[in-house]
Protein backbone atom coordinates (compact mmCIF):
# COMPACT_ATOMS: atom_id res chain seq x y z
CA UNK A 1 0.00 0.00 0.00
CA UNK A 2 1.37 2.97 -0.35
CA UNK A 3 0.40 7.01 0.50
CA UNK A 4 -0.24 8.64 -2.98
CA UNK A 5 -2.89 11.54 -2.62
CA UNK A 6 -2.44 12.54 0.83
CA UNK A 7 -1.69 15.71 2.39
CA UNK A 8 1.16 15.46 4.54
CA UNK A 9 1.05 17.53 7.75
CA UNK A 10 3.98 19.15 9.78
CA UNK A 11 4.60 18.20 12.88
CA UNK A 12 2.44 16.38 16.05
CA UNK A 13 -1.07 17.58 15.75
CA UNK A 14 -3.15 18.27 19.41
CA UNK A 15 -6.29 16.38 21.33
CA UNK A 16 -9.59 17.63 20.45
CA UNK A 17 -10.98 16.17 23.20
CA UNK A 18 -9.39 14.58 26.04
CA UNK A 19 -11.52 11.51 25.32
CA UNK A 20 -10.49 11.19 21.84
CA UNK A 21 -8.54 7.75 21.88
CA UNK A 22 -10.83 5.36 20.94
CA UNK A 23 -12.32 2.26 23.38
CA UNK A 24 -12.99 -0.36 20.89
CA UNK A 25 -11.32 0.50 17.87
CA UNK A 26 -6.94 -0.40 17.63
CA UNK A 27 -4.87 2.55 18.06
CA UNK A 28 -0.91 2.54 18.09
CA UNK A 29 0.10 3.99 21.21
CA UNK A 30 1.91 6.52 20.14
CA UNK A 31 2.51 6.53 15.88
CA UNK A 32 0.65 6.12 12.62
CA UNK A 33 -0.61 3.18 11.31
CA UNK A 34 -2.85 2.54 8.03
CA UNK A 35 -3.52 -0.71 6.39
CA UNK A 36 -4.77 -3.85 7.75
CA UNK A 37 -2.11 -6.59 6.76
CA UNK A 38 -1.45 -10.57 7.42
CA UNK A 39 -5.02 -10.58 9.59
CA UNK A 40 -4.62 -14.24 10.84
CA UNK A 41 -5.96 -16.16 13.98
CA UNK A 42 -3.02 -18.81 15.16
CA UNK A 43 -3.04 -21.11 18.34
CA UNK A 44 -6.32 -19.13 20.01
CA UNK A 45 -4.73 -15.40 18.83
CA UNK A 46 -6.12 -13.36 16.00
CA UNK A 47 -2.98 -11.32 15.39
CA UNK A 48 -3.74 -7.60 13.55
CA UNK A 49 -0.53 -6.23 11.52
CA UNK A 50 -0.63 -2.73 10.18
CA UNK A 51 1.11 -0.09 7.91
CA UNK A 52 3.06 1.49 10.55
CA UNK A 53 5.45 4.20 10.88
CA UNK A 54 7.51 3.07 13.96
CA UNK A 55 9.44 6.96 14.38
CA UNK A 56 6.37 9.16 13.48
CA UNK A 57 2.49 9.75 13.21
CA UNK A 58 2.43 11.08 9.57
CA UNK A 59 2.68 8.43 6.67
CA UNK A 60 6.30 7.19 5.81
CA UNK A 61 8.92 4.49 6.95
CA UNK A 62 6.60 1.53 6.25
CA UNK A 63 7.02 -1.17 8.67
CA UNK A 64 4.66 -4.02 9.80
CA UNK A 65 3.17 -2.92 13.31
CA UNK A 66 1.82 -5.70 15.35
CA UNK A 67 -0.96 -6.15 17.81
CA UNK A 68 -2.73 -9.44 19.10
CA UNK A 69 -5.96 -10.15 21.13
CA UNK A 70 -8.23 -12.82 21.68
CA UNK A 71 -11.69 -10.97 21.30
CA UNK A 72 -10.99 -8.69 18.34
CA UNK A 73 -12.13 -5.70 20.37
CA UNK A 74 -9.01 -5.85 23.24
CA UNK A 75 -5.45 -5.14 21.99
CA UNK A 76 -2.11 -5.49 23.24
CA UNK A 77 0.52 -3.67 20.95
CA UNK A 78 3.28 -5.34 20.47
CA UNK A 79 7.25 -4.28 18.99
CA UNK A 80 7.47 -3.86 15.16
CA UNK A 81 7.27 -7.24 13.45
CA UNK A 82 8.91 -6.24 9.87
CA UNK A 83 10.96 -3.41 9.66
CA UNK A 84 11.68 -1.07 6.52
CA UNK A 85 15.52 -0.90 6.06
CA UNK A 86 17.79 0.72 3.39
CA UNK A 87 17.24 -0.71 0.73
CA UNK A 88 12.89 -1.17 1.17
CA UNK A 89 9.51 -0.04 2.76
CA UNK A 90 7.81 -2.69 3.64
CA UNK A 91 4.08 -2.45 2.14
CA UNK A 92 1.07 -4.74 2.51
CA UNK A 93 0.54 -8.26 2.32
CA UNK A 94 -0.79 -11.12 4.36
CA UNK A 95 0.50 -14.13 6.38
CA UNK A 96 -0.45 -18.24 6.42
CA UNK A 97 -0.07 -20.71 8.24
CA UNK A 98 2.37 -23.37 6.37
CA UNK A 99 0.68 -26.30 7.82
CA UNK A 100 1.77 -28.97 5.28
CA UNK A 101 5.78 -26.64 5.82
CA UNK A 102 5.67 -26.56 1.64
CA UNK A 103 8.27 -23.56 2.21
CA UNK A 104 10.56 -25.92 4.68
CA UNK A 105 10.77 -22.13 6.97
CA UNK A 106 9.11 -24.41 9.31
CA UNK A 107 8.51 -28.27 10.15
CA UNK A 108 5.44 -30.70 9.76
CA UNK A 109 4.51 -30.36 13.68
CA UNK A 110 5.59 -27.14 13.56
CA UNK A 111 4.42 -24.90 10.90
CA UNK A 112 5.72 -21.64 10.93
CA UNK A 113 3.82 -18.56 9.79
CA UNK A 114 4.72 -17.33 7.29
CA UNK A 115 4.18 -13.39 5.47
CA UNK A 116 3.73 -12.53 2.20
CA UNK A 117 4.42 -8.29 1.68
CA UNK A 118 4.99 -6.02 -1.01
CA UNK A 119 9.08 -4.72 -1.17
CA UNK A 120 9.03 -1.09 -2.03
CA UNK A 121 12.65 -0.64 -3.04
CA UNK A 122 14.05 2.52 -2.37
CA UNK A 123 16.80 4.52 -4.06
CA UNK A 124 20.20 2.17 -4.47
CA UNK A 125 18.48 -0.59 -4.66
CA UNK A 126 19.59 -3.47 -7.44
CA UNK A 127 15.26 -3.73 -7.95
CA UNK A 128 15.05 0.50 -7.37
CA UNK A 129 11.71 1.74 -8.91
CA UNK A 130 10.00 -1.19 -8.78
CA UNK A 131 7.53 -3.33 -6.26
CA UNK A 132 8.03 -7.12 -5.62
CA UNK A 133 6.53 -9.72 -3.63
CA UNK A 134 8.61 -10.88 -0.78
CA UNK A 135 8.58 -13.35 2.49
CA UNK A 136 9.50 -13.27 5.90
CA UNK A 137 8.64 -16.24 8.39
CA UNK A 138 7.90 -16.59 12.14
CA UNK A 139 8.60 -19.92 14.17
CA UNK A 140 7.37 -18.42 17.25
CA UNK A 141 3.87 -18.25 16.47
CA UNK A 142 4.19 -14.84 15.20
CA UNK A 143 6.04 -12.87 17.63
CA UNK A 144 9.62 -12.44 15.81
CA UNK A 145 10.47 -12.46 12.17
CA UNK A 146 12.95 -12.87 9.74
CA UNK A 147 13.11 -11.90 6.09
CA UNK A 148 13.67 -14.73 3.72
CA UNK A 149 17.39 -14.61 2.13
CA UNK A 150 15.60 -15.06 -1.67
CA UNK A 151 13.90 -11.89 -1.59
CA UNK A 152 12.33 -11.12 -4.18
CA UNK A 153 10.29 -13.98 -4.87
CA UNK A 154 7.86 -12.54 -7.34
CA UNK A 155 8.31 -9.14 -9.62
CA UNK A 156 6.88 -7.39 -13.15
CA UNK A 157 9.33 -5.32 -13.50
CA UNK A 158 6.09 -3.03 -12.33
CA UNK A 159 6.47 -0.01 -10.26
CA UNK A 160 3.11 -0.40 -8.55
CA UNK A 161 2.81 -4.19 -8.03
CA UNK A 162 1.90 -5.10 -4.73
CA UNK A 163 -0.69 -6.47 -1.70
CA UNK A 164 -0.79 -9.89 -2.00
CA UNK A 165 -3.41 -11.86 -0.51
CA UNK A 166 -2.33 -15.31 -0.49
CA UNK A 167 -4.68 -18.49 0.57
CA UNK A 168 -4.73 -22.25 0.19
CA UNK A 169 -6.86 -23.51 -2.67
CA UNK A 170 -8.22 -27.33 -2.39
CA UNK A 171 -9.77 -28.17 -6.13
CA UNK A 172 -9.86 -31.06 -8.33
CA UNK A 173 -6.15 -30.67 -9.23
CA UNK A 174 -4.96 -30.68 -6.06
CA UNK A 175 -3.74 -28.34 -3.28
CA UNK A 176 -1.79 -24.71 -4.29
CA UNK A 177 -0.72 -21.31 -2.85
CA UNK A 178 -3.27 -18.58 -4.80
CA UNK A 179 -2.25 -15.26 -4.55
CA UNK A 180 -3.98 -11.84 -5.65
CA UNK A 181 -2.02 -8.65 -5.86
CA UNK A 182 -3.15 -5.77 -7.94
CA UNK A 183 -1.42 -3.43 -10.83
CA UNK A 184 -2.60 -0.69 -9.23
CA UNK A 185 -2.40 1.89 -11.85
CA UNK A 186 -3.44 -0.37 -14.28
CA UNK A 187 -7.01 -1.03 -12.00
CA UNK A 188 -6.37 -4.90 -12.92
CA UNK A 189 -6.12 -7.57 -10.05
CA UNK A 190 -3.25 -10.67 -10.90
CA UNK A 191 -3.45 -14.12 -9.53
CA UNK A 192 -0.60 -16.25 -9.59
CA UNK A 193 -0.01 -19.60 -7.76
CA UNK A 194 2.66 -21.11 -6.37
CA UNK A 195 3.72 -25.56 -4.38
CA UNK A 196 5.90 -23.78 -1.80
CA UNK A 197 5.20 -20.20 -1.34
CA UNK A 198 8.82 -19.02 -3.06
CA UNK A 199 8.23 -19.74 -7.22
CA UNK A 200 5.41 -18.65 -8.52
CA UNK A 201 3.11 -18.98 -12.06
CA UNK A 202 0.51 -16.40 -13.47
CA UNK A 203 -2.67 -17.57 -13.90
CA UNK A 204 -5.01 -14.83 -14.79
CA UNK A 205 -6.04 -11.04 -14.83
CA UNK A 206 -9.61 -9.51 -13.10
CA UNK A 207 -10.08 -5.78 -14.62
CA UNK A 208 -10.46 -2.83 -14.75
CA UNK A 209 -14.44 -3.31 -14.13
CA UNK A 210 -16.74 -1.11 -12.05
CA UNK A 211 -15.22 1.79 -10.02
CA UNK A 212 -11.98 2.32 -11.67
CA UNK A 213 -11.01 6.16 -11.61
CA UNK A 214 -8.67 5.36 -8.76
CA UNK A 215 -5.95 2.73 -7.98
CA UNK A 216 -7.35 -0.54 -6.97
CA UNK A 217 -5.17 -1.50 -3.97
CA UNK A 218 -5.48 -4.51 -1.12
CA UNK A 219 -7.70 -7.24 -2.95
CA UNK A 220 -8.77 -10.33 -0.94
CA UNK A 221 -10.77 -13.04 -2.36
CA UNK A 222 -12.30 -15.90 -0.40
CA UNK A 223 -15.56 -18.03 -0.59
CA UNK A 224 -18.91 -17.70 1.18
CA UNK A 225 -22.46 -20.27 1.27
CA UNK A 226 -25.38 -18.13 0.22
CA UNK A 227 -27.63 -17.85 2.76
CA UNK A 228 -25.24 -20.55 5.20
CA UNK A 229 -25.93 -23.36 2.26
CA UNK A 230 -23.04 -25.05 1.90
CA UNK A 231 -24.09 -26.92 -1.58
CA UNK A 232 -24.28 -23.08 -2.55
CA UNK A 233 -21.13 -21.48 -2.67
CA UNK A 234 -20.15 -17.87 -4.44
CA UNK A 235 -16.72 -16.04 -4.38
CA UNK A 236 -16.20 -12.80 -3.22
CA UNK A 237 -13.57 -10.52 -4.72
CA UNK A 238 -13.33 -6.66 -2.78
CA UNK A 239 -10.77 -4.39 -4.44
CA UNK A 240 -10.19 -1.38 -2.59
CA UNK A 241 -9.92 1.80 -4.79
CA UNK A 242 -8.14 5.31 -4.08
CA UNK A 243 -9.52 7.83 -4.94
CA UNK A 244 -13.19 6.98 -6.82
CA UNK A 245 -14.84 5.55 -3.78
CA UNK A 246 -18.53 6.51 -3.55
CA UNK A 247 -18.10 8.94 -0.74
CA UNK A 248 -15.14 10.16 -2.22
CA UNK A 249 -11.59 9.52 -1.71
CA UNK A 250 -10.80 5.98 -0.47
CA UNK A 251 -13.26 2.93 -0.25
CA UNK A 252 -13.85 -0.31 -0.88
CA UNK A 253 -16.06 -2.07 -4.12
CA UNK A 254 -16.67 -6.18 -4.43
CA UNK A 255 -17.76 -8.26 -6.87
CA UNK A 256 -19.50 -11.53 -6.65
CA UNK A 257 -18.95 -14.71 -8.63
CA UNK A 258 -17.05 -17.79 -9.30
CA UNK A 259 -13.26 -19.46 -9.01
CA UNK A 260 -11.97 -22.09 -10.71
CA UNK A 261 -8.34 -22.15 -9.08
CA UNK A 262 -7.95 -20.36 -12.05
CA UNK A 263 -9.44 -17.41 -13.23
CA UNK A 264 -12.61 -15.36 -10.97
CA UNK A 265 -15.52 -14.26 -12.65
CA UNK A 266 -17.89 -11.86 -12.08
CA UNK A 267 -21.80 -12.48 -12.13
CA UNK A 268 -23.35 -10.08 -14.43
CA UNK A 269 -25.17 -8.34 -11.55
CA UNK A 270 -22.07 -7.43 -9.87
CA UNK A 271 -20.80 -5.44 -13.25
CA UNK A 272 -22.01 -1.95 -13.96
CA UNK A 273 -22.01 -0.73 -17.38
CA UNK A 274 -20.38 2.24 -18.63
CA UNK A 275 -22.97 4.92 -20.22
CA UNK A 276 -21.85 6.38 -23.67
CA UNK A 277 -18.91 8.30 -22.26
CA UNK A 278 -17.30 5.68 -20.33
CA UNK A 279 -18.47 6.44 -17.06
CA UNK A 280 -19.74 3.99 -14.36
CA UNK A 281 -23.01 5.48 -11.89
CA UNK A 282 -20.81 4.70 -8.16
CA UNK A 283 -24.24 4.21 -6.76
CA UNK A 284 -25.41 1.00 -8.86
CA UNK A 285 -21.30 -0.35 -7.93
CA UNK A 286 -21.18 -3.27 -4.80
CA UNK A 287 -19.95 -1.29 -1.68
CA UNK A 288 -18.28 -2.46 1.71
CA UNK A 289 -19.11 0.80 3.37
CA UNK A 290 -20.82 3.67 1.79
CA UNK A 291 -19.13 6.32 4.17
CA UNK A 292 -16.13 8.29 4.23
CA UNK A 293 -13.61 6.21 6.38
CA UNK A 294 -13.58 2.31 5.53
CA UNK A 295 -10.39 1.79 3.47
CA UNK A 296 -7.79 -1.10 2.65
CA UNK A 297 -10.60 -3.84 4.03
CA UNK A 298 -9.24 -7.42 4.31
CA UNK A 299 -10.10 -10.52 5.84
CA UNK A 300 -8.55 -13.22 8.73
CA UNK A 301 -6.64 -16.43 7.82
CA UNK A 302 -8.01 -19.30 9.69
CA UNK A 303 -10.78 -17.90 11.23
CA UNK A 304 -11.56 -20.57 13.56
CA UNK A 305 -15.76 -22.29 12.70
CA UNK A 306 -14.72 -20.99 8.84
CA UNK A 307 -15.81 -17.53 10.14
CA UNK A 308 -15.12 -14.78 7.83
CA UNK A 309 -13.80 -11.69 9.76
CA UNK A 310 -12.69 -8.71 7.89
CA UNK A 311 -10.98 -5.22 9.14
CA UNK A 312 -10.43 -2.19 7.41
CA UNK A 313 -8.57 1.26 8.30
CA UNK A 314 -10.76 3.89 9.82
CA UNK A 315 -9.53 6.73 7.50
CA UNK A 316 -9.40 8.17 4.18
CA UNK A 317 -6.17 9.41 2.17
CA UNK A 318 -8.20 12.67 1.10
CA UNK A 319 -7.13 14.01 5.09
CA UNK A 320 -5.33 10.74 6.67
CA UNK A 321 -2.34 12.69 7.95
CA UNK A 322 -3.80 15.93 9.07
CA UNK A 323 -6.69 14.20 12.07
CA UNK A 324 -6.38 16.18 14.80
CA UNK A 325 -5.41 13.89 17.22
CA UNK A 326 -1.92 12.98 19.15
CA UNK A 327 0.32 11.34 19.61
CA UNK A 328 -1.30 8.49 17.39
CA UNK A 329 -2.99 9.36 14.45
CA UNK A 330 -5.70 6.60 12.90
CA UNK A 331 -7.30 4.25 14.16
CA UNK A 332 -8.85 0.18 12.48
CA UNK A 333 -12.45 -0.39 12.49
CA UNK A 334 -14.55 -2.72 14.84
CA UNK A 335 -13.79 -6.25 13.41
CA UNK A 336 -16.85 -7.55 11.06
CA UNK A 337 -18.35 -10.75 10.45
CA UNK A 338 -19.68 -11.16 6.79
CA UNK A 339 -21.90 -13.77 5.44
CA UNK A 340 -23.75 -13.73 1.50
CA UNK A 341 -27.12 -13.42 1.62
CA UNK A 342 -30.10 -13.39 -0.95
CA UNK A 343 -30.57 -9.58 -1.26
CA UNK A 344 -33.56 -8.75 -4.29
CA UNK A 345 -32.82 -12.14 -5.50
CA UNK A 346 -29.02 -11.75 -5.48
CA UNK A 347 -26.28 -12.75 -3.43
CA UNK A 348 -24.99 -10.13 -1.67
CA UNK A 349 -22.85 -8.99 1.22
CA UNK A 350 -23.93 -8.55 4.77
CA UNK A 351 -21.49 -6.90 8.04
CA UNK A 352 -22.21 -7.79 11.30
CA UNK A 353 -19.86 -6.04 14.14
CA UNK A 354 -18.24 -7.78 16.54
CA UNK A 355 -19.81 -6.64 20.00
CA UNK A 356 -18.74 -7.60 23.54
CA UNK A 357 -20.32 -10.39 24.22
CA UNK A 358 -21.90 -9.44 27.36
CA UNK A 359 -22.58 -6.09 26.95
CA UNK A 360 -24.73 -5.42 30.18
CA UNK A 361 -27.85 -3.56 30.62
CA UNK A 362 -29.30 -0.79 28.64
CA UNK A 363 -29.01 2.51 29.71
CA UNK A 364 -32.83 3.20 28.47
CA UNK A 365 -34.77 0.77 26.59
CA UNK A 366 -38.30 2.46 24.31
CA UNK A 367 -40.82 -0.08 22.97
CA UNK A 368 -43.64 0.95 21.06
CA UNK A 369 -43.59 4.90 21.62
CA UNK A 370 -44.87 6.79 18.92
CA UNK A 371 -43.70 9.72 18.08
CA UNK A 372 -45.53 12.90 16.63
CA UNK A 373 -42.99 15.77 15.20
CA UNK A 374 -41.12 15.55 18.70
CA UNK A 375 -37.36 15.06 20.46
CA UNK A 376 -36.89 12.60 22.57
CA UNK A 377 -33.93 12.51 24.78
CA UNK A 378 -31.57 9.90 24.97
CA UNK A 379 -28.58 8.77 27.91
CA UNK A 380 -25.55 10.76 26.83
CA UNK A 381 -22.31 9.03 26.01
CA UNK A 382 -20.07 8.36 28.68
CA UNK A 383 -16.69 9.18 28.44
CA UNK A 384 -14.62 6.83 28.22
CA UNK A 385 -17.08 3.98 27.31
CA UNK A 386 -18.42 3.17 23.51
CA UNK A 387 -22.23 3.94 22.85
CA UNK A 388 -24.16 1.17 21.22
CA UNK A 389 -27.58 2.78 19.96
CA UNK A 390 -30.17 -0.38 18.38
CA UNK A 391 -33.66 0.30 17.16
CA UNK A 392 -36.52 -0.76 14.88
CA UNK A 393 -38.61 2.28 14.29
CA UNK A 394 -41.81 2.17 11.88
CA UNK A 395 -41.35 5.48 9.66
CA UNK A 396 -44.95 5.91 9.42
CA UNK A 397 -46.19 9.16 7.93
CA UNK A 398 -43.14 10.95 9.33
CA UNK A 399 -40.90 12.24 6.63
CA UNK A 400 -37.41 12.14 8.48
CA UNK A 401 -36.08 10.18 11.55
CA UNK A 402 -33.16 11.64 12.83
CA UNK A 403 -30.69 10.43 15.63
CA UNK A 404 -27.99 13.53 17.00
CA UNK A 405 -25.33 11.86 18.29
CA UNK A 406 -22.27 13.63 20.39
CA UNK A 407 -24.27 16.76 20.29
CA UNK A 408 -23.23 20.18 22.14
CA UNK A 409 -25.08 20.84 25.41
CA UNK A 410 -26.87 24.10 23.73
CA UNK A 411 -27.33 21.79 20.69
CA UNK A 412 -25.28 23.93 18.59
CA UNK A 413 -23.81 20.50 17.13
CA UNK A 414 -23.90 17.28 16.92
CA UNK A 415 -23.48 14.44 14.50
CA UNK A 416 -26.56 13.64 12.61
CA UNK A 417 -27.52 10.48 11.37
CA UNK A 418 -31.00 10.37 9.20
CA UNK A 419 -33.51 8.93 7.11
CA UNK A 420 -35.72 10.11 4.56
CA UNK A 421 -39.09 8.28 4.14
CA UNK A 422 -39.29 10.02 0.66
CA UNK A 423 -36.31 9.49 -1.27
CA UNK A 424 -35.53 5.77 1.18
CA UNK A 425 -32.02 6.90 1.91
CA UNK A 426 -30.08 6.85 4.96
CA UNK A 427 -27.50 9.99 5.76
CA UNK A 428 -24.56 10.51 8.21
CA UNK A 429 -24.14 14.23 8.33
CA UNK A 430 -20.89 14.75 10.19
CA UNK A 431 -20.77 19.01 8.55
CA UNK A 432 -21.61 20.19 12.16
CA UNK A 433 -19.98 17.46 14.34
CA UNK A 434 -16.81 19.52 16.18
CA UNK A 435 -14.11 19.82 15.00
CA UNK A 436 -13.76 19.58 10.84
CA UNK A 437 -11.45 22.60 9.83
CA UNK A 438 -8.91 21.02 10.06
CA UNK A 439 -8.57 19.81 6.07
CA UNK A 440 -10.87 21.27 3.78
CA UNK A 441 -12.06 17.96 2.94
CA UNK A 442 -13.10 16.55 5.90
CA UNK A 443 -16.38 18.15 6.00
CA UNK A 444 -19.57 16.39 4.27
CA UNK A 445 -22.35 14.17 4.44
CA UNK A 446 -22.33 10.94 3.27
CA UNK A 447 -25.61 8.78 2.24
CA UNK A 448 -27.16 5.00 0.93
CA UNK A 449 -30.01 3.88 -0.36
CA UNK A 450 -31.54 1.61 2.44
CA UNK A 451 -34.71 -0.71 1.44
CA UNK A 452 -37.65 -1.45 4.25
CA UNK A 453 -38.42 -4.39 5.51
CA UNK A 454 -41.61 -4.78 6.58
CA UNK A 455 -42.02 -1.05 6.67
CA UNK A 456 -39.20 -1.14 9.92
CA UNK A 457 -36.19 0.91 9.61
CA UNK A 458 -33.57 -1.12 11.46
CA UNK A 459 -30.19 0.32 13.00
CA UNK A 460 -27.15 -0.75 14.73
CA UNK A 461 -24.95 2.42 15.82
CA UNK A 462 -21.30 1.87 17.63
CA UNK A 463 -19.80 6.19 18.75
CA UNK A 464 -16.51 5.21 20.09
CA UNK A 465 -14.99 8.32 20.61
CA UNK A 466 -13.85 9.75 17.62
CA UNK A 467 -15.57 7.82 15.19
CA UNK A 468 -19.77 6.60 13.86
CA UNK A 469 -20.34 2.93 12.54
CA UNK A 470 -23.93 2.36 11.27
CA UNK A 471 -25.07 -1.12 10.15
CA UNK A 472 -28.83 -0.50 8.65
CA UNK A 473 -30.95 -3.62 8.22
CA UNK A 474 -29.23 -6.19 9.62
CA UNK A 475 -25.71 -5.01 7.93
CA UNK A 476 -27.17 -4.86 4.36
CA UNK A 477 -26.18 -1.30 4.45
CA UNK A 478 -23.12 0.02 6.08
CA UNK A 479 -21.75 3.67 6.40
CA UNK A 480 -18.93 4.64 8.52
CA UNK A 481 -17.15 8.07 9.44
CA UNK A 482 -15.00 9.74 11.84
CA UNK A 483 -15.98 13.00 13.65
CA UNK A 484 -14.10 15.02 16.01
CA UNK A 485 -16.75 16.36 18.74
CA UNK A 486 -15.52 19.10 21.35
CA UNK A 487 -14.56 18.26 24.73
CA UNK A 488 -17.91 17.75 26.44
CA UNK A 489 -20.44 16.76 23.43
CA UNK A 490 -22.28 13.41 24.53
CA UNK A 491 -25.44 14.36 24.10
CA UNK A 492 -27.94 12.03 22.45
CA UNK A 493 -31.37 12.24 21.00
CA UNK A 494 -33.97 11.64 18.05
CA UNK A 495 -36.31 13.47 16.60
CA UNK A 496 -39.36 12.75 13.60
CA UNK A 497 -40.31 15.39 11.41
CA UNK A 498 -43.67 15.23 8.93
CA UNK A 499 -45.79 13.24 10.93
CA UNK A 500 -45.79 9.79 13.11
CA UNK A 501 -43.32 7.23 13.48
CA UNK A 502 -43.38 4.67 16.03
CA UNK A 503 -40.09 3.57 17.93
CA UNK A 504 -41.02 -0.26 18.10
CA UNK A 505 -37.47 -0.80 20.16
CA UNK A 506 -34.57 1.14 20.77
CA UNK A 507 -31.91 0.56 23.17
CA UNK A 508 -28.98 2.51 24.27
CA UNK A 509 -26.05 0.58 26.23
CA UNK A 510 -22.58 1.63 26.92
CA UNK A 511 -19.84 -0.84 26.30
CA UNK A 512 -16.07 -1.23 27.27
Amino acid sequence: MTETTAHLAGGRAEETAPTMRPILHYTAKNTWLNDPNGLVWHQGVYHLFYQNNPFDNVWGNMSWGHATSTDLLHWTEHPVAIACNEEEDVFSGSIVVDHGNTSGFGTAEDPALVAIYTSAFKEGSVHQGTQAQSLAFSTDAGMTWSKYAGNPVLGRGSAHFRDPKVFRYEGPAGSRWIMVAVEAQHQQVVLYRSADLKDWEYLSTFGPANASDGEWECPDLFPLPVDGDPDNVKWVLVVNINPGAVAGGSGGQYFVGDFDGVQFTADPDSLVPTDADGNVDLRHCLWLDWGRDYYAAVSFSNAPENRRIMIGWMNNWDYANSLPTSPWRSSMSLAREIELATVDGFPRLVQRPVLPLDSGEPARTIQNMELHNSLLQLPDATPGSAQLIEAEILPGTARHIAFRLLGAPDGSAATVLSFDALTSRLTLDRRNSGNTAFHDKFSSAESAPVKLDGGALRLKVIIDQCSVEVFAQDGRVVLSDLVFPRSGNLGTDVYVEGGTATVRKLGVTSLS
